[in-house]
C-alpha cells in the first residue's frame, strides 16, 4: 500500500501545445518583391511574341539588335541574333516577333532581305540607303503554325492581297523572258512574269505569270499567249513583216495574249490554268482547220527557197500551207525527186462558195469525200489544174506553191489510193527566167568596156575641141563682123532720120515752086540710096559667104 501512495504523490504530466513562431516583419518586403518579380516575369512571358529563326544564304546588312522585321512598313519583330549554320554554308537569323504578329507565323509565310534592287520591273528598296536593310515579310494563308523558315533570295513580285489571278504557260524555251517581264493585252500592260522553271520531264519550260484585275477576266480557256519580245520579224513569201509591242518588251522581253474571234464564248479561266506559249502572234492566232486534208507533190527541180510554212494558193487565194519539204526516190526512174507535203483547208473554199451564193456546192465539198474527189478530178483532168513553185519574194528568195490552170499541161490523174493523195505538178518557169538573166549577164560581160571607154574619151576630146573652136569664132565675130554691121545700121538710121525730116518739110519746102529744099531732098535721097546700096552689098556678101558671121571677112 505504501507503494501505491507513493505513486500518487508523484506530479502528473500535462500536455502543453507548442507555440508558433511569428515571421519577422523584415521578411515581408523580400517576399513581396519576389511575388512582384514572378508576376512581372509571367506577364512578360505572356505578352511576348514567338521567337523564330530564318535561314538566309548571307546576312548582308543584318545586325542583331538593329535590324527589324517589317510587314507593310510596320515593325513586327527585331533580330536578336545572327550566326552561322552548323555546316557553315548559310546564316541563321533569330528574331523576336511581337505578340500581335504571332498569328502570322504560318507555314507559307515568306521572309526576304529588303535592299536596293534594280530589276526589269523597276527600282525598289531605295529607302534602305538611309535606314539600312530590313527583313520583309509576306503573310501566308495556311493554318499550320511554324517557327523556322527559309528566306527568299529575291522579294516576291506579287503580294498576296493584290487582285488578279496566276496562270501557267508552257513553252519550248524561255527565250528573252525573265522575272518581271511584262504581259500585254491589246498593248496595255496587264501583268508580269513572276517565276519560271524547267518542267518535270525536261521537255518544256513552265512560266508562271500574274494577270492583274480586271484584265484577268479576259483570260478564258480559248485565250492564246505568244512571245512578244523584241522585234517580231518574219521573212516569207508574202514579204517582210515587222511587229513589236513596246520599247519595254524590246529591251526586257514580254508576252501578249488575246482571245481569237473564232474561239467560242466561255467563262474566265480559273487560277493556275495551263496555256501554251506560242513563238509568234501569227501562229497563236491561226484558226484550226478540222477538215484539213494532206496531199503530196513531186518536183524534179530544185526546192531551194521553199520552206515549211510556205503558203499554198489556189488561183492566187490562200488555201493551205507546206508541212514538209524533203527528198524521195522515183520508183520508175530511180532518181531523186523533191517531195512536198502540204495541208489544204476545204473550209476556206467553202467560205468562198457560200459568199458567192453557192452554199449547197460548198457544203457538199466540205462534208463529202466523194464530192471533194470528183471536184478535184474535174479541175485536174479537164481544166488542167496543176501545182507549180513560184517566187514569192525576190529579195528573200522565198518560194511558195501555186495551183493554177495550165491547159497545155500533159494529162494526169490523182492517185487517191495513197494515204496522202498525189496531185500533179508542172515545172516552174523560174529556171528559164534565171537562165535568161544569166545569158544577158554573160553577153554584158563580153562587151569591150575598155574599147568603149577609149572611144568615148576620144569623142569627148573632139567635142571639147569643137567647143573651143566655136568659142574662138564667136569672139572673132564679135570683134570683126559686128563693127561693120553696126556701121551699116548706123548709116541706115541717119538716112532714115534725114528722110523723116525731109518729109516733114515737104509742104513748106518741096512743094513750093521756088523751094530751096528740093536740093536737100535730092541729097537725102542720095544718102538713102547709098545706105541701101551698102546694106545690099553686105547682104549679098553674107549670102555668098555665110561663114563670115563666124570667121569674119577675109
Amino acid at each position: 500500500m505504501a507503494d501505491g501512495n507513493e505513486r500518487d504523490d508523484l506530479p502528473q504530466a500535462t500536455v502543453v501545445p507548442k507555440r508558433r513562431t511569428r515571421v519577422s516583419i523584415v521578411w515581408i518586403i523580400p517576399i513581396l518583391a519576389a511575388v512582384v518579380a514572378v508576376g512581372i516575369a509571367v506577364q512578360r512571358v505572356l505578352s511576348e511574341g514567338p521567337t523564330i529563326s530564318i535561314v538566309f544564304k548571307g546576312a548582308q546588312g543584318i545586325e542583331a539588335g538593329k535590324t527589324f522585321v517589317k510587314y507593310k512598313d510596320v515593325n513586327i519583330g527585331q533580330v536578336t541574333a545572327v550566326q552561322l549554320s552548323e555546316d557553315y554554308t548559310r546564316v541563321t537569323v533569330t528574331a523576336k516577333m511581337a505578340k500581335s504578329a504571332a498569328g502570322l507565323m504560318v507555314e507559307d509565310a515568306a521572309f526576304w532581305v529588303v535592299e536596293p534592287r534594280i530589276t526589269l520591273s523597276g527600282v525598289s528598296g531605295l529607302g534602305t540607303l538611309l535606314s539600312g536593310n530590313y527583313i520583309g515579310f509576306e503573310a501566308g494563308k495556311s493554318d499550320s503554325r511554324r517557327r523556322d523558315f527559309t528566306g527568299l533570295e529575291v522579294p516576291p513580285i506579287i503580294t498576296g492581297d493584290q487582285p488578279g489571278r496566276q496562270f501557267v504557260l508552257k513553252a519550248d524555251n524561255l527565250g528573252s523572258l525573265g522575272i518581271g517581264s511584262p504581259v500585254y493585252y491589246r498593248r496595255l500592260q496587264a501583268g508580269q512574269v513572276i517565276a519560271y522553271n524547267l518542267a518535270d520531264d525536261g521537255q518544256a519550260v513552265e512560266i508562271k505569270i500574274f494577270v492583274n484585275a480586271p484584265f484577268d477576266r479576259y483570260v478564258n480557256p480559248g485565250t492564246r499567249f505568244w512571245n512578244a519580245s523584241g522585234f517580231d520579224v518574219s521573212l516569207g513569201a508574202e514579204g517582210v513583216d515587222v511587229r513589236t509591242q513596246s520599247m519595254v518588251a524590246l529591251i526586257a522581253g514580254g508576252m501578249a495574249f488575246e482571245t481569237p474571234p473564232f474561239a467560242p464564248p466561255a467563262e474566265a479561266a480559273v487560277a493556275n490554268t495551263v496555256f501554251t506559249l506560242y513563238g509568234e502572234q501569227e501562229a497563236a492566232m491561226k484558226q484550226p482547220e478540222p477538215l484539213a486534208k494532206r496531199y503530196v507533190l513531186y518536183f524534179t527541180e530544185s526546192l531551194r527557197g521553199l520552206s515549211v510554212g510556205a503558203p499554198v494558193t489556189l488561183l492566187g487565194l490562200p488555201g493551205g500551207e507546206v508541212t514538209h519539204v524533203g527528198l524521195d526516190i522515183d520508183p520508175v526512174t530511180q532518181r531523186l525527186r523533191g517531195r512536198v507535203e502540204f495541208v489544204a483547208f476545204p473550209e476556206r473554199l467553202v467560205e468562198q462558195l457560200i459568199a458567192s451564193g453557192q452554199a449547197a456546192a460548198g457544203e457538199s465539198i466540205a462534208r463529202s469525200n466523194r464530192a471533194r474527189q470528183d471536184f478535184f478530178e474535174q479541175m485536174v483532168e479537164k481544166q488542167g489544174l496543176r501545182a507549180q513553185i513560184q517566187s514569192g519574194n525576190l529579195l528573200t528568195g522565198q518560194r511558195y506553191v501555186a495551183f493554177d490552170y495550165h491547159p497545155n499541161a500533159a494529162k494526169a490523174k490523182i492517185d487517191w489510193s495513197q494515204e496522202r493523195p498525189v496531185l500533179p505538178a508542172v515545172p516552174s518557169t523560174l529556171p528559164d527566167f534565171e537562165s535568161k538573166i544569166g545569158s544577158i549577164l554573160a553577153k554584158l560581160d563580153k562587151l569591150p568596156y575598155e574599147a568603149i571607154g577609149t572611144d568615148t574619151r576620144k569623142v569627148l576630146e573632139t567635142f571639147n575641141q569643137t567647143l573651143k573652136d566655136t568659142d574662138k569664132a564667136i569672139k572673132r565675130l564679135d570683134s570683126e563682123v559686128t563693127p561693120e554691121l553696126k556701121k551699116a545700121l548706123e548709116e541706115f538710121r541717119r538716112a532714115t532720120v534725114s528722110a523723116d525730116r525731109a518729109i516733114k518739110n515737104t509742104d513748106a519746102a518741096l512743094l513750093a515752086p521756088d523751094a530751096a529744099g528740093q536740093q536737100e531732098l535730092r541729097d537725102a535721097m542720095r544718102e538713102v540710096a547709098r545706105a541701101a546700096r551698102s546694106l545690099r552689098v553686105l547682104t549679098d556678101y553674107l549670102e555668098r559667104h555665110p561663114e563670115a558671121l563666124l570667121r569674119g571677112k577675109n
